[in-house]
């Protein structure tokens, strides 16, 4: 298992400041290898709520956490909804009193939790977990590649070759078909979601229509939206929004799509090498999620939009940080050109910066604030 150093040094720090701090992910991405570096799996205020025995101790949650100092961990918190209300009564108790404890509580679903955790606004922090990174696995090209590949998952990323890794992709979408999505979304017909998890790997790096996956399921409109907004919550799919602003052009007003994890995309597209990934039609798209997932992890930025016009002119990536506008293309070359939309994207969006982020080796200015930057490059020093 790959040491987290940064990962680990960020939730370090938060639980240095806040009485709660938050780990959201999907499942099996490693949060749970997170905390128990924190705290023991044996320790006594280590609680995992998929067990049931351990579930039955949290009926009375106040009961259960009262008395207890120090770092408690809880893991998958959504089986206990009314812990939160709980938890904020705890942190609320002056410490010269009652002896304080701290928590890092484990979750896997993101909007699911969002009512329930409004009651802790301003006491807990929240740290979304993600699959592997560039800075985690190094930038050599086989390390690249393989990430890839096979995403970012600790187990399908770690596997001993590629056919086991692909296995287990297989298994983790038809696990988080038949058991995790059934948690948060209620009953939905595994199959149907299935297949629209096939034609969602096709609607990749594109702009989202409802018409022709409703049309493909014999659903309406609506219930392929929110099949969409379920695989947004669970982390399984990005919703990119598209920027506008009164330029005097149509604009592109419907969402991009994209993969969190290209290693999954890969398994509904039936790719198992690299070799039968860089043949493949959809690589070009595969790539520009890969990247575009690295660059927003390491950019951070406060907003992040796609921007295109309806006369053909777009932009991949547009984050706002600060007072700066960047815009990000993202070029599978080794030495890629302007283009007249990266020009049209510099005047008519007012970009600060735009850089241009291929697979290369080299970085080089390329004239009218745009410049040619290779992936490994947007790293932190």
């Amino acid at each position: 298992m790959l040491y987290r150093a940064r990962l680990h040094s960020h939730i370090s720090s938060l639980l240095g400041f806040f009485r709660a701090v938050e780990l959201v992910g999907p499942r099996q991405i490693g949060k749970t290898t997170l905390a128990r570096q924190f705290l023991p799996a044996n320790h006594p205020n280590y609680f995992d709520l998929e067990r049931p025995h351990v579930r039955a101790l949290f009926s009375d949650p106040m009961e259960a956490l009262a008395q207890l100092e120090g770092l408690v961990v809880i893991d998958e918190v959504h089986y206990a909804p009314e812990l939160f209300q709980v938890l904020r009564v705890l942190i609320d108790r002056p410490t010269h009193i009652n002896r304080p404890g701290q928590y890092l509580l484990l979750g896997s679903a993101a909007r699911n939790r969002l009512k329930q955790s409004e009651s802790l606004l301003g006491r807990m922090a929240s740290v979304e977990v993600t699959g592997f990174s560039l800075d985690e696995v190094g930038v050599e090209d086989d390390a690249v590649h393989r990430l890839w590949l096979r995403g970012g998952y600790p187990e399908s990323f770690l596997a001993p070759d590629d056919d086991l890794s692909f296995q287990w992709r297989e298994m983790a979408i038809d696990r988080f078909l038949r058991t995790d999505l059934p948690e948060f979304a209620g009953a939905v017909p595994a199959q149907a979601m299935h297949r629209f998890l096939g034609m969602l790997a096709h609607y990749h790096g594109q702009t989202w229509n409802a018409a022709r996956p409703a049309q493909s399921l014999g659903a309406n409109e609506s219930t392929v939206r929110r099949y969409l907004d379920h695989m947004t919550d669970t982390f399984m799919v990005r919703q990119l929004p598209p920027w506008h602003e009164n330029l005097g052009k149509r604009q592109v007003k419907a969402p991009k799509i994209y993969f969190r994890d290209t290693g999954l995309l890969h398994t509904l597209m039936g790719v198992r090498s690299t070799a039968d990934l860089v043949r493949h039609p959809s690589a070009g798209a595969s790539w520009e999620g890969f990247a575009l997932e690295q660059v927003l992890r390491i950019a951070k930025p406060d907003q992040a939009w796609f921007w295109a016009t309806h006369q053909g002119a777009e932009l991949d990536l547009l984050m706002i940080k600060g007072m700066q506008r960047i815009g990000v293309e993202f070029k599978r070359a080794d030495a890629p050109k302007v283009t007249p939309s990266m020009r049209i994207a510099i005047d008519d969006l007012k970009l600060d910066k735009l850089y241009v982020v291929h697979p290369g080796m080299h970085r080089y200015p390329m004239g009218g604030g745009i410049e040619a930057v290779p992936l490994w490059a947007m790293l932190p020093a």
